[in-house]
């Protein structure tokens, strides 16, 4: 799944803070600290985060039968 550009629950604009997000977590950054900086208030729009699986390389793999 490709993270939405606004949140399913209240439409915020969330999109554009995946990456920024992601990199972040990758490094070792504490995930409720990072959301509380980038601005992430909402139960709904921490949960479109940390419920995130990026798969996009995983299925980039598998070629079409």
């Amino acid at each position: 799944m490709i993270i939405p550009v606004r949140c399913f629950s209240c439409g915020k604009p969330i999109g554009h803070l995946w990456e920024d997000f992601k990199k972040r977590i990758s490094s070792g950054e504490n995930p409720k600290k990072v959301m509380d900086e980038l601005g992430l208030e909402r139960a709904c729009c921490r949960a479109m985060f940390l419920g995130q699986t990026d798969l996009v390389e995983l299925v980039g793999k598998f070629k079409k039968a």
